[in-house]
């Protein structure tokens, strides 16, 4: 794989703007040279986020994400390094240059981007031909009757493939390009007779982009009423995988951010509509079920995703599917219930159209609501068996909602649809949420079960951080001394030993006698508990003072705390000898740290 040079990786940190990257996120104010504000990675109602934009570093004190701009930016938008450093190089105009790669590896770079290029000059020939040719003209009408204006189709780059049989074909062969990379770019297929054609003809074409902008593909609409299929896609490739994309996610993804919410819809035209009524947080999964992929990208965006889908059986199976695919994401999902056979463009071209969606994006329902009402509803109630059957169905989804209020009310309103004891509902699903966490408990302590010291927060969305220690709190300290003062730091890191520490304290001092001058250089970002400590450690240390008698002082305490645990070891154990002679360590000590507490 392609490795970046490490002056390319240095160059893009120092182009980036963290506070303006940040700032998409969440509001920032200036408190001295820093940066603070609400953290985006969990609620919160005093800020605990800091970032500093000399060291393009962020951390939050509460719940202990934290790293670099790189960082950042993989958390929020979903990405690998690589992707973070080329999305970040793009942004601030930064050449990429990789080191020595192995041949295959550059050829199949340099192949994707040749057919990168292929795809954006294929995109700006048909939205140009839609404005300037005379035979796009019933496109135009087309677009302009179903309410969409030049200025919304304009910055999605909508175009029109003209129905000539080898127009991309020809103009691909013009500017250098072969049949076979137009063809794994999927804008030309091979005919029964051989030969090749355009795939894309006579028909509206939406240019669909990543995350950054970058064509992948396109979804093309038929404008003849014969046209089949209506719809037509770009066939899956290297560049293109429909289950990993969203359409509008490169224009919304901002306004997604700043609203905290991301608006879901099934079609092309409705995020347009959406877009131009205001609603620009709207992303489109393209007539399919929304998969884990597109939920994991919307998740470095937002929390919480706003389902507007048809109201039809598969529209509503897409919604119902959306909570399994969320999984252990932390995402509030809603549902807003579209009217039957009518959809959010529909909705949006009448005269009351925006302030209706509006109303029903605000009344929008939690999806376990929507569930259980849905069930109801499709359920025959009208017999004994069939409102069984309903309970059943329901019970699971009540038991996943925890001990609320949200949940008291739905058992309320089961128990009146089903026309049954409420404390029958109430039972039922006290025995659900009592078997699941049994058997939660059953995993945790069984053959490979995870520990709950595992749990703690390791710097990515955490939704709180685990309580430290007191001697947890004071290693920290000591480390944060160090770097923040490495001459005499560099002395005491020699001089601490692994067993004064935590595990997590002992990962970061290993760490820091390699790199105490520049802690953050080269850390492995595949290990987040590393990051992380190091990252908070580092702004620690830039807005606490560090003095050699302090962390003389903090070195002394940790030796202490670690002779207490010895001396309780060895009574319990009935090690008497072994007491005395760690006792008498202890006292010793007891006086050097009462020295030392005098001199600070």
């Amino acid at each position: 794989m392609s490795r970046f040079s490490s002056d390319t990786v240095e160059r893009v940190k120092q182009s980036a703007d963290i506070v303006e990257i940040v700032s998409a996120h969440t509001d920032l104010r200036r408190q001295g040279a820093r940066f603070s504000g609400l953290c985006p990675f969990h609620d919160e109602r005093t800020p605990s986020f800091s970032v500093d934009p000399a060291e393009k570093l962020y951390y939050c004190f509460g719940c202990g994400a934290g790293g670099d701009v790189f960082r950042f930016v993989q958390e929020k938008e979903g990405l690998g390094f690589p992707e973070a450093v080329e999305t970040l190089a793009e942004r601030y105009g930064v050449e990429i240059e990789h080191e020595d790669e192995d041949p295959r590896a550059e050829a199949a770079r340099k192949r994707r981007g040749r057919l990168g290029e292929l795809l954006e000059r294929t995109a700006s020939f048909y939205s140009g031909f839609l404005w300037d040719s005379p035979k796009a003209e019933k496109a135009r009408e087309y677009l302009a009757g179903r309410g969409l204006k030049e200025g919304v189709l304009r910055s999605f780059g909508v175009g029109f493939a003209p129905s000539a049989w080898d127009q991309v074909l020809t103009r691909g062969q013009r500017a250098g390009y072969s049949e076979a990379e137009m063809r794994d770019a999927g804008l030309i297929q091979r005919g029964q007779k051989g030969g090749f054609y355009d795939r894309f003809r006579a028909r509206i074409v939406f240019p669909i982009r990543d995350q950054r902008g970058r064509v992948q593909g396109f979804g093309a609409r038929g404008l003849s009423a014969d046209a089949k299929p209506k719809y037509l896609n770009s066939p899956e490739s290297e560049l293109y995988r429909k289950s990993r994309t969203l359409y509008g996610i490169d224009v919304a993804r901002g306004a997604i951010a700043k609203a905290g919410r991301a608006i879901v819809v099934e079609g092309y035209t409705d995020v347009l509509a959406l877009h131009q009524a205001g609603f620009e947080e709207s992303v489109a999964i393209m007539g399919t079920a929304i998969t884990p992929d597109q939920i994991a990208i919307l998740s470095g965006h937002a929390e919480e995703l706003v389902l507007a889908l048809d109201a039809d059986r598969a529209g509503r199976d897409a919604m119902l599917r959306a909570q399994t695919v969320a999984g252990p994401r932390k995402m509030r999902l809603r549902v807003a219930g579209m009217p039957a056979g009518e959809d959010p463009a529909e909705m949006l071209a009448r005269p009351d159209g925006p302030d209706a969606f509006k109303a029903l994006v605000d009344a929008a329902v939690d999806l376990p609501e929507f569930e259980v009402t849905a069930t109801l509803d499709a359920a025959d109630l009208g017999s004994a068996s069939g409102r069984d059957r309903a309970l059943d169905e329901v019970v699971p989804v009540l038991a996943a909602m925890g001990d609320t209020v949200s949940r008291e009310e739905l058992m309320r309103t089961v128990a009146e649809r089903i026309d049954t004891d409420p404390s029958l509902v109430a039972r039922r699903v006290r025995g659900e949420a009592q078997g699941g966490a049994r058997a939660g408990a059953a995993a945790g302590n069984g053959d490979g079960g995870g520990s709950s010291a595992s749990a703690g927060a390791t710097g990515g969305q955490a939704s709180g951080q685990t309580a430290l220690a007191s001697h947890e709190r004071r290693e920290r300290a000591l480390l944060a001394m160090c770097i923040g003062s490495p001459d005499h730091g560099q002395d005491v890191i020699e001089r601490l030993q692994p067993e004064l520490l935590s595990p997590a304290g002992g990962k970061a001092l290993a760490w820091l006698k390699e790199h105490l001058g520049d802690p953050m250089a080269g850390l492995p970002r595949e290990d987040e508990e590393l990051v992380s400590l190091i990252t908070q450690l580092k702004m620690t240390a830039e807005r606490e003072p560090a003095s050699p008698e302090a962390m003389e002082l903090n070195l002394l305490l940790l030796q202490q705390h670690l002779l207490d645990r010895q001396i309780a070891e060895a009574v319990s154990g009935g090690e008497d000898e072994r007491w005395r002679e760690l006792s008498q360590s202890r006292a010793k000590l007891l006086e050097r740290i009462a020295g030392r507490g005098e001199q600070t």
